[in-house]
């Protein structure tokens, strides 16, 4: 889909009129709930708007409009979020790049998602002359809240997201530490939910490793029933490598639960030593880096065994650094000083 502009729908006033080019908002996927909370605070004007706001990885407006656009002088501000480049793309990323940068170089104003968002589009779409700023994604904080669930037995352990198949490291890694430790200790659980790919595989996997009582696949889940998710666990893994800047983290965080993470990418900057553990690994931008298996186990104990203190550290971060009120008051800072 290409949306096209009518340069007689135009207009420019003090008071923010937003047009967020096409982008479509819902409850599943990262840039449709973001589109959801921003025009839950700054609706949506398609006609007689003198602000766009637009997402890298959600953008419908063709070359001509943007031309249209820089032509009446109105304010274009991108959101970047990541770029393409080999470890996890296996296509043309420099011809994928092409129109990033068309846009990442066109906009008035760009949003980082995290400074490692910054330098990776830095490296691949190049140096901008432009404003910008580093802006972390937001969590709503009086949605996702602890309610830890003190029957609960097991010390469960969750891992969500749509999950390709080539992502498959993802789960595998923690399938091979949690059949090690299960040998020792049965008081452990693994929740997994969101799409999988490749489901089959990974049911197949831990039954021949003799863990698949241990596991829940909890299936596809929508923005309402997130916050049960994040309720029903003790903790919360991600390995995914070089994430910019995951929103399902921030959510996990804001529940209370300690986070166990690749030490890559954006992750880094919204976990710190007393909300999580981060588990090493080198930065690559032509392959995936998979954490070790015992720097995974052992940071599966040592969360087990400070859940308490990590839990309340966790959410206090979250509550102080990523609350969606500020958010939305750094993008109404931006929206002024543009207009």
């Amino acid at each position: 889909m290409v949306i096209t502009i009518n340069q007689n729908l135009l207009i420019t006033k003090n008071e923010p009129k937003i047009f967020y080019g096409g982008a479509r908002k819902g409850d599943i996927g990262g840039p449709l709930v973001k589109i959801k909370k921003l025009t839950k605070f700054f609706p949506e004007k398609k006609y007689r708007f003198n602000l766009v706001y637009l997402l890298s990885n959600n953008n419908f407006l063709s070359d001509n409009s943007l031309k249209l656009l820089k032509k009446k002088k109105l304010p274009i501000i991108l959101n970047q979020n990541g770029v393409f480049y080999p470890s996890w793309f296996k296509g043309n990323y420099q011809r994928r790049n092409l129109n990033n940068a068309k846009l990442y170089h066109l906009a008035d104003y760009v949003i980082w998602q995290s400074a490692f968002c910054k330098k990776a589009s830095e490296k691949f779409l190049g140096e901008r002359n432009g404003e910008g700023r580093i802006l972390y994604n937001p969590v709503d904080t009086n949605i996702f809240f602890p309610k830890f669930d003190v029957s609960r037995s097991n010390f469960t352990f969750l891992i969500t997201g749509n999950i390709r198949k080539e992502n498959n490291y993802r789960i595998n890694s923690v399938f091979d530490a949690f059949k090690e430790i299960l040998k020792n200790n049965n008081k452990i659980h693994l929740n997994i939910a969101g799409f999988l790919e490749d489901k089959d595989f990974l049911l197949a996997k831990a039954a021949k490793l003799k863990i698949i009582d241990s596991i829940t696949f909890i299936g596809k889940y929508t923005q309402k029933e997130a916050p049960h998710i994040y309720q029903n666990a003790d903790a919360y893994i991600t390995l995914t490598f070089q994430d910019n800047c995951p929103s399902a983290v921030l959510e996990a965080m804001s529940s209370g639960l300690p986070i166990i993470y690749s030490h890559s990418g954006g992750i880094p900057e919204l976990v710190d030593k007393n909300s999580g553990i981060g588990l090493p690994v080198y930065e690559n931008w032509d392959s995936i880096e998979i954490p070790e298996k015992n720097d995974l186990i052992r940071s599966i104990f040592e969360i087990m065994e400070r859940k308490k203190e990590m839990s309340e550290a966790a959410r206090t971060r979250a509550a102080n650094l990523f609350n969606l009120k500020k958010w939305v008051k750094s993008h109404e800072e931006i929206f002024e000083n543009l207009l």
